[in-house]
C-alpha cells in the first residue's frame, strides 16, 4: 500500500533530489498530515536530526498527535527512540545507528531499520558515506531484531524516474520481514505493482508534484473482482469498537479518502451514502487499511453521535464504556467548562487535583475489601485521567509506554532506579 512521506527540514516539509538538493518545501506540515492520514501510516523523517544540524522534535510530536506516524531521522540512542514512542509514534526508523545491541533494547515490532543504497552501496550518516557492508547483508543480519525495513534507492530518490525493479525484488527476497520501498515511485501502477510484490511504497515527490493521486493508488491495490466491485468495510472508532459494517465501491472509496469522511455505497438504495448527511452523526475518517487479501477494508473514524440509525451507539447494540469516552468528556470540560462541573473545578483550582490524587492513592492502598478496591480504583482512575488531560497527554501515549515496557527487556533509559518491564 501507499505510505506518504513527510521529510522535515527547518520546520517545513521538504523534498530533496538524491538526498541533497532541495526541490520544494511546504510550510503547512500539519495540513499535509491531515490530508494524507486517511491513506494509512505516514513516514515522518527529521532530516535536520539525521544530518546533525538540529531537529524538529516539537513538530514531530505534533504530527504524531494528528496521524499515525512512523518516525525516523537522527535516532541514535534508546532514549531518543523511547521519547518518540511515548510521544505517539507508531514505530521508529533507525538508520546508521541500527545495531544488534541497540535493537535488542527496543520493542522489535515497533522498530524499523533503514537500508539506503546508492549505486548498490549501503549509505550511512545521512547518505553522506558508503558503508563496508552491503544493503542486502544488512537486511539479513538485522532482520531477526527489527519489525521491518525501509529500503531506499537513493539514486532514484526525488527524481521521478521510476522504480528500480531489480533492487525492489532483491530487497523483498532478502528478508521475511515487512519491507517498504522508496525511490522513484511515480505512478499509481508503480504502487500497485510493488504491492503485488509484497512491498509497501513510500512516496514523496510524486505526491507533492501532484503526479500521483493517493486515492487512485489505494484503490489500485485492492481486489475488486471477488465481490462484484463492492468491498465490505468494518468501521471502528478510535477505541477499536466496531460501530457498523458498510460497503464501498471504487468511486465512494476515492471520495471518502479525499474528503476524510465516512462515505459508502448503499446496496439497498443502489446509491452513494454519506454517514450523517441527514442526521448530523458524521464520521471523520482518520485512516483506512486493507486486509492481507486486499478484499476487505477497515475504517477508523471519529464518530459524532450514535453510529446506528436506531439511535444506538453501534449497529450491534449499546457500546461498552471505554476510557476514551471518559477522556473525551474530560477534554470537553477543559475546553468548555460546564456550570457546576466538578471536573472544571479541578482544572481551574490550584492544588485541588494534586491533593485529590494523593488522597485517592492512599485510600486505594488501604482499601480493605474487593468492593472498596473497585470504588477507590474508579476514583483514582478518574483523577488520573483528569491529570493527563490537564497536562495535554493522551491516554494512548500512556498505553504505548506500557506496551513498550511489556515488549522491552531493559530498564527505562535515563532512569537510575530503572523501571521493570511487565
Amino acid at each position: 500500500m501507499l505510505i506518504p512521506s513527510i521529510d522535515l527540514m527547518g520546520g517545513r516539509a521538504v523534498q530533496l533530489v538524491g538526498g541533497r538538493e532541495k526541490a520544494l518545501e511546504v510550510e503547512d506540515v500539519l495540513g499535509l498530515a491531515r490530508a494524507w492520514r486517511p491513506y494509512g501510516e505516514l513516514a515522518v523523517i527529521d532530516l535536520d536530526a539525521a544530518l546533525g544540524t538540529g531537529d524538529n522534535l516539537a513538530l514531530v510530536k505534533a504530527l504524531c498527535a494528528e496521524a499515525r506516524c512512523r518516525v525516523g531521522g537522527g535516532i541514535r540512542t534508546p532514549e531518543r527512540a523511547f521519547e518518540l514512542l511515548r510521544a505517539g509514534a507508531a514505530s521508529v526508523i533507525l538508520g546508521t545507528a541500527a545495531s544488534e545491541e541497540l535493537l535488542r533494547k527496543l520493542p522489535r515490532e515497533r522498530t524499523l531499520v533503514a537500508v539506503d543504497q546508492r549505486q548498490g552501496r549501503l549509505q550511512v550518516k545521512g547518505w553522506t558515506e558508503d558503508a563496508a557492508e552491503s544493503p542486502l547483508d544488512r537486511m539479513r543480519r538485522l532482520g531477526p531484531f527489527c519489525g521491518g525495513f525501509l529500503a531506499t534507492v537513493v539514486d532514484k530518490e526525488g527524481r521521478l524516474g521510476g522504480v528500480d525493479w531489480e533492487a525492489a525484488a532483491a530487497f523483498r527476497a532478502a528478508t521475511d520481514r515487512p519491507v517498504v520501498y522508496a525511490g522513484g515511485v511515480t505512478t499509481v501502477a508503480d504502487v500497485a505493482r510493488l504491492d503485488r510484490m509484497g512491498l509497501d511504497a513510500q512516496v514523496g515527490m510524486a505526491l507533492y508534484r501532484g503526479l500521483l493521486d493517493p486515492g487512485e493508488a489505494f484503490v489500485a491495490c485492492l481486489d475488486w473482482d471477488k465481490q462484484g466491485g463492492l468491498l465490505p468495510v468494518a468501521v471502528q472508532d478510535e477505541s477499536d469498537r466496531l460501530l457498523m459494517l458498510a460497503y464501498t465501491n471504487r468511486e465512494t472509496l476515492r471520495e471518502a479518502l479525499a474528503a476524510g469522511r465516512g462515505i459508502y455505497w448503499s446496496r439497498s438504495r443502489g446509491a452513494r451514502w454519506e454517514k450523517g448527511a441527514i442526521s448530523g452523526h458524521v464520521q471523520t475518517l482518520l485512516r483506512a487499511a486493507a486486509d492481507c487479501d486486499r478484499d476487505t477494508l477497515r475504517f477508523v473514524v471519529r464518530q459524532a453521535g450514535p453510529a446506528c440509525h436506531t439511535g444506538q451507539a453501534t449497529c450491534f447494540g449499546p457500546a461498552d464504556f471505554s476510557l476514551e469516552d471518559l477522556e473525551a468528556t474530560l477534554r470537553a470540560r477543559a475546553q468548555d467548562p460546564a456550570e457546576g462541573s466538578y471536573t472544571a473545578r479541578l482544572f481551574r483550582e490550584p492544588g485541588l487535583l494534586e491533593a485529590k490524587l494523593v488522597e485517592e492513592a492512599g485510600e486505594l492502598a488501604q482499601a480493605p475489601t474487593a468492593d472498596d478496591l473497585v470504588w477507590e480504583g474508579a476514583d483514582l482512575l478518574y483523577f488520573l485521567m483528569v491529570r493527563l488531560a490537564q497536562g495535554g497527554v493522551r491516554l494512548d501515549q500512556v498505553l504505548r509506554e506500557l506496551e513498550r515496557r511489556r515488549k522491552t527487556d531493559t530498564r527505562k533509559p535515563g532512569n537510575a532506579k530503572g523501571v521493570k518491564p511487565c
